[in-house]
């Protein structure tokens, strides 16, 4: 009977265990009420620092219409932001906005549960996506995939994040019986993100970089407790935390900090119940958050969008008038308004605001630069109809077409528009429109492809037609624009087109010039990183192809290295080398393997030893050539902040010319995993080397002052070259994308020829100007421009989107104002203007204001909160003062007036706060200074670090002074962490202030006088005659006094009869009426004899009893042997300085530059200083790896040797007189061959 007993036991133990299950399910015949809060907090995650964040707190009720459909109520709704000091501040209720949440969350929302997971959302038509998402952020607790075996598991499911990784763990309570489940979603590495990045597509993602470091971390975390129960598991209570680590520089040096937590608490659950009435509701997607459009959500402003036409009106006239004059610098972030309101608005409404605005200049052109910056496909349709009506000018669209078609997002549709657009006969007609379309187009393709792969070769086809029709007709201009044009594009489609320009690579080749073969290797540039393979076969091909101008070949070079070439390629190239010969192209070559071994960013780490090994195997061949064709570049990267930047110029050419046939300078920078390219020049002899051939009359190549007037002579004879066809062209690219080409041709030449010839006569265009400025001229100009707006949307636990943004604008303004006059002004041709008087009188102010933001935290249309870093940089310059111009007599005088009113000239600010806005109050915002206002100088603490200073030179003798001001607050770790370097108040400025005179200073005259005639009255003369003057008429001095003075001043003007012609002489001047004049006089002279290059100073006081100067006489009978005496003080005489550097041969031999300072008496002033410095070198030599050592030196001597150790480093050593410090093997940024090739040629001709 017992065993019976037993037996029914096990079998009801089995039969339960059976029945209780722990997959997540919810009962449609049960209502569920939870508890739920969810709060998100900004900060730096250290105390007595600024914090920001939000709270929503509320109650949910789950009540089931359908088996797998239920239906969620959102109730007591309670919404508080946090703005302060942690641990000082806390949550405050909001009621404004929590009334406007609430509304939206009462409405019902219905969802599926199937399996543990939700999937179709529904909401009513008037739900904002926001208010969806909060509820996602609610529902994502009931998304989950449960298993009892095995206890660990991963799993690749979709979430609120996107698809992405999911490690679960599961540990079933013994005591409860409750599954406790912990899930860590992989939310940086997810294969489908919700996240949405705008602004970053011209800077190329770096993967060596991200392997140094990451500038944002992210994890997040669920922790559920589920109840078994007979239909499944229960959520009891789950909570969630996700932290993200965001920097500028490297996360684990510093960062700033977000942390998103909520959690849900069961409340009851009760049988039965009726489901809402839910009315009309449409569906909303599933848990996968959505990303609103944000365009108009920028996360700096927040302001009523109610009547947005209206207030962008108002605020563009606002604006204009702030501007007008000078730049406001306190409204230039109200530019940031207004593109918000123009992105609020329709088509009608810009249609509207034109013919409003379109009647006033300045309402026109700061209308025409903000609406660019709409974005979408609402400023093309703005554009095409200005471009049918034609009530624009070539120069607004110009301006407005660049900035809107770089600014679009990168959709479909809006390639499509832009298509429409290029083909309009207002863009063909004007030359330069068409050409800075068919760029901007280009540009608009690199983006689009940037986010769409693989991208569609519809994109690009206009700009393949173009190339492909220009060649069928022989059009150069045609196939040279569609060619730069698709270089911006970089479409990996285009590369078949290209090829058809290139020897030796395409099957049916084509006759073209060397102009258009450089121009499509440089159209592979960027289509190297999204087609490598394919582009390193063409850049092989066209390196070996011998029928390629060598420019062609060394451009071959770079593109090869755009793609970043394996370890063969580079052995290859190599191999080919070592047989090379062409002298140009090895020497081109070599340095710029050269320049890549040395290279310290990452992007070139592998490539780095590539080269270098290259660069082994060549040395012997070609590590002496010095060419004009050769490849210089500097770079630097620091692993801690993860920046870097590098800098390089090539000069391409070939035996056909003394000089490069092409220059390119090219800037890139490194941040945040990515390479942006700056800014790029370039410039191409085209016709031109047909005048500097391989040699010309007088050129010996060491480019001394001869070789350039060899150059200058043969120059002159540009009027042989040809008609049809251009001298010189050159370009400019910003991020990668070419913006800007000109073709010099020659007709433009003879047209600027014959406008400033000086038998030009009135009504050429020159005539026009000067006219104009007889009249009077005023002018006012002002260009807003958002050069930046980069931005990364990415969901949160909560709903909520994180945004990382990055903002730079420039509003720049100039004002002038100015009226000329000429004696005689009976002028006729332009030349009898060389030797009359003209005199210009004007005012006006040059200036522009720029401001940069970086934004951490959730950007809502309802609410904004998180870490803001704000800084502002205004430049004004006043331009106010009189001219006189003499051509003939080479004189040039100015009048300034005396300074009366301090004003700033340059300045700069920045802080960092922690900020809330929201649409209940949106102009009030609260913004806490994330380091609190704390500082005290007098007590500092170890935590708080402040340098503040108030430095002002001025002169009592001009009546002016410039200040330097700066304060600067930092807290915590300010050298250890990068981050807090820029975490806290910054504040620096130049002033220029009115100083105490010693005499009243109406006015500043300044005097240049360039080869003066042979006895010149200079200011000594002016200055003595008016005291001879003054004491003549005084009745208190004898005439005897009177005519000593005269035979005094009759024996200047003799010895200034003796003395060596100046080349250049300069005074500076304190106008004080009648009263005698004060100031300085420089004077210099060019006494060369030979090859030896002389120049001698003379700096002297000028007033009364004055009798300071300073003497400068150097020489350079090269440009490493320079030699130069400075003495000062009364004639010259009382301190002496001398210094000198010459090349020297070391006993290794190795080449040594030398340099040597020596004193014999110096004021005591200086030798304080000095003094005050010194202690600072050792310390400093340390930090810089020099080392010490303690020896007796020369007592009034510094004495330095450079010696070249190899061709990229140098050993230094530094003579102080007590100590020697020294470094052996210091790395160069740049080649020293040159350096030792020249000296051993010199040392070999001695």
């Amino acid at each position: 009977m017992r065993g019976l007993v037993f037996f029914f036991c096990c079998l009801v133990a089995l039969a339960t265990c059976q029945a209780v299950r722990y997959d997540l399910t919810l009962n449609h015949r049960k209502t569920y009420e939870y508890k739920y809060e969810g709060e998100v907090k900004f900060g730096s995650g250290k105390p007595n620092r600024a914090e920001s964040g939000v709270r929503i707190q509320c109650n949910i009720k789950i009540s089931g219409e359908s088996p797998q459909v239920f239906i969620l109520q959102v109730s007591d709704v309670t919404f508080a932001e946090l703005n302060g000091i942690t641990g000082k501040s806390d949550f405050s209720q909001c009621p404004k906005l929590s009334q406007r949440i609430a509304a939206q969350l009462a409405k019902p929302f219905k969802f599926e549960h199937i399996n543990g997971h939700v999937r179709q959302i529904q909401a009513a038509p008037d739900v904002t996506e926001t208010t969806v998402n909060i509820v996602r952020g609610m529902l994502s607790f009931f998304h989950a995939t449960v298993k009892t075996s095995p206890t660990v598991y991963e799993l690749e499911e979709v979430g609120i994040h996107g698809m992405c990784q999911n490690n679960y763990a599961t540990e079933i309570n013994k005591q409860t019986n409750n599954m406790n489940i912990t899930q860590v979603v992989d939310i940086d590495h997810c294969r489908i993100k919700a996240a949405v990045q705008n602004g970053m597509a011209f800077a190329v993602l770096d993967k060596e970089t991200k392997q140094r470091g990451e500038s944002m971390f992210s994890t997040v975390q669920y922790l559920y407790t589920i109840q078994p129960t007979e239909e499944g598991g229960m959520v009891k209570s789950a909570y969630a935390l996700e932290q993200q680590h965001f920097s500028p520089f490297n996360v684990k040096r510093g960062s700033f900090r977000m942390e998103a937590k909520k959690e849900m608490v069961l409340i009851r659950v009760s049988e039965g119940g009726k489901p809402a009435n839910v009315g009309q509701l449409q569906n909303r997607g599933d848990i996968v958050h959505n990303l609103v459009n944000s365009n108009a959500n920028i996360p700096l402003v927040m302001q009523d969008l109610a009547e947005p036409k209206a207030k962008a009106i108002r605020m563009i006239k606002q604006l204009a008038e702030d501007h007008k004059n000078q730049i406001k610098k306190e409204t230039t972030e109200d530019t940031l308004k207004v593109y918000q309101l123009l992105r609020m608005l329709q088509d009608r409404d810009l249609d509207e605001m034109w013919v409003e605005l379109a009647r006033n200049n300045e309402h026109r052109r700061f209308f025409l630069d903000m609406v660019a910056e709409i974005n979408d496909d609402r400023v093309l349709k703005f554009l095409q109809k200005r471009f049918q009506a034609k009530d624009v000018s070539a120069n607004e669209a110009v301006q407005t077409l660049l900035i809107a078609m770089n600014h679009l997002q990168p959709r479909a549709e809006l390639v499509e528009k832009a298509k429409e657009i290029m083909n309009m006969e207002f863009i063909k007609s004007n030359p330069h429109l068409w050409t800075a379309a068919m760029f901007s187009f280009g540009s608009l393709v690199y983006k689009y492809c940037a986010y769409h792969s693989p991208c569609p070769q519809a994109a690009v086809q206009p700009l393949l037609n173009l190339a492909n029709e220009g060649l069928r007709n022989h059009n150069e201009t045609k196939m040279f624009i569609a060619l730069r044009a698709l270089g911006n594009a970089g479409h990996p489609g285009s590369i078949k087109t290209i090829t058809n320009f290139l020897p030796g690579v395409a099957a049916n080749p084509v006759d073209v010039s060397c102009r258009l073969q450089s121009a499509a290797m440089q159209a592979l540039r960027l289509t190297a990183r999204r087609d490598p393979h394919n582009v390193q076969e063409i850049a092989l091909k066209v390196f070996l192809q011998k029928s390629c101008a060598p420019e062609t070949n060394m451009m071959a070079i770079m593109v090869m290295f755009n793609t970043k070439p394996s370890a063969a390629l580079v052995s290859t190239l190599t191999a080919h080398l070592e047989r090379e010969k062409d002298i140009h192209l090895a020497s081109f070559a070599y340095s710029y393997l050269e320049n890549i071994a040395r290279s310290k960013t990452p992007d070139n780490h592998y490539l780095s030893i590539y080269c270098s090994l290259a660069v082994k195997s060549l040395a012997a061949k070609f590590g002496r050539l010095s060419y004009n064709s050769r490849s210089f570049r500097m770079d630097m990267f620091d692993d801690d902040l993860l920046m870097g930047t590098s800098a390089s110029l090539n000069m391409l050419g070939g035996p056909t010319s003394i000089l490069p046939t092409e220059i390119i300078s090219q800037q890139k920078y490194f941040a945040i995993g990515r390479i942006m390219r700056l800014m790029e020049f370039g410039i191409r002899s085209e016709t031109l080397k047909q005048l500097i051939g391989p040699s010309i009359p007088g050129f010996k190549g060491d480019f001394s002052f001869s070789d350039f007037q060899a150059i200058y002579n043969a120059l002159k004879n540009w009027e042989s070259l040809p008609n049809d066809k251009p001298i010189i062209s050159a370009y400019s690219r910003l991020s990668g994308q070419e913006f800007f080409f000109v073709n010099i041709q020659k007709d433009l030449l003879e047209y600027i020829k014959a406008a400033v010839s000086p038998s030009a006569p009135k009504g050429t265009p020159v005539w026009a100007a000067i006219e104009q400025l007889q009249k009077g001229l005023s002018w006012h100009w002002t260009k807003p421009l958002l050069n930046i707006e980069a931005r990364l949307l990415q969901a949160t636990t909560l709903g909520l989107p994180v945004e990382i943004a990055k903002y730079y604008q420039t509003v720049t303004g100039i004002t002038i104002n100015a009226k000329a006059a000429i004696n005689p002004p009976q002028v006729q041709h332009l030349g009898d203007l060389m030797n009359a008087d003209i005199s210009l009188e004007s005012e006006g102010v040059v200036g522009f204001t720029k401001d940069f933001w970086i934004f951490h935290g959730i950007n809502t249309e309802l609410f904004q909160c998180g870490s803001e870093m704000k800084s502002k940089a205004p430049v004004e310059l006043p331009l106010k003062l009189s001219a006189k111009i003499n051509v003939g007599k080479r004189v040039l005088e100015l009048d300034i007036p005396a300074c009366k009113n301090e004003f700033e000239l340059i300045s700069f600010s920045s802080n960092l706060y922690a900020v809330s806005r929201n649409i209940g109050d949106p102009e009030s915002p609260k913004r806490t200074p994330m380091i609190p206002d704390e500082f005290n100088s007098q007590q500092p603490t170890p935590n708080n670090w402040w340098r503040k200073a108030n430095m002002c030179a001025k002169s009592s003798m001009y009546g002016v002074g410039v200040c330097v001001d700066y304060d600067i607050r930092r807290q915590y770790f300010n050298n250890e962490y990068p981050l807090y370097s820029i975490m806290g108040f910054t504040h620096a400025a130049i002033r220029v202030v009115p100083a105490e005179a010693t005499k009243p200073v109406e006015k500043i005259h300044l005097e240049v006088q360039c080869k003066p005639a042979s006895h010149p009255l200079t200011i000594r003369h002016v200055y003595e005659t008016m005291r001879r003057i003054a004491q003549e008429r005084s009745q208190e001095q004898s005439n005897s006094a009177s005519n000593e003075r005269e035979t005094r001043n009759s024996q200047e003007i003799m010895m200034d009869a003796t003395a060596p012609q100046p080349v250049v002489s300069i005074k500076a001047i304190a106008m004080s009426g009648n009263q005698n004049l004060e100031g300085f006089d420089v004077t210099l002279y060019n006494p060369s004899e030979g090859d030896t290059l002389k120049a001698q100073m003379i700096v002297s006081h000028i007033g009364d009893a004055a009798n300071w100067k300073m003497c400068v006489d150097a020489s350079a009978q090269s440009p490493a042997n320079v030699k130069a005496m400075i003495s000062w003080g009364a004639q010259c005489k009382p301190y002496k300085i001398s210094v000198m550097t010459a090349a020297a041969q070391s006993p290794a031999p190795r080449q040594t530059l030398e340099a040597k300072v020596e004193w014999a008496n110096v004021p005591e002033e200086m030798v304080n200083y000095c003094s005050r410095m010194e202690r600072y070198i050792p310390g400093m030599a340390l930090l810089s790896g020099f080392n010490q050592t303690f020896e007796s030196n020369a007592n009034q001597e510094v004495s330095a040797s450079i010696v070249c150790a190899s061709s990229d480093s140098i050993d230094v050593t530094i003579k102080l007189p007590k100590y020697t410090v020294f470094r052996q093997a210091v790395p160069l940024p740049f080649s020293s061959a040159s350096f030792r090739v020249e000296n051993t040629e010199r040392n070999e001709q001695a």
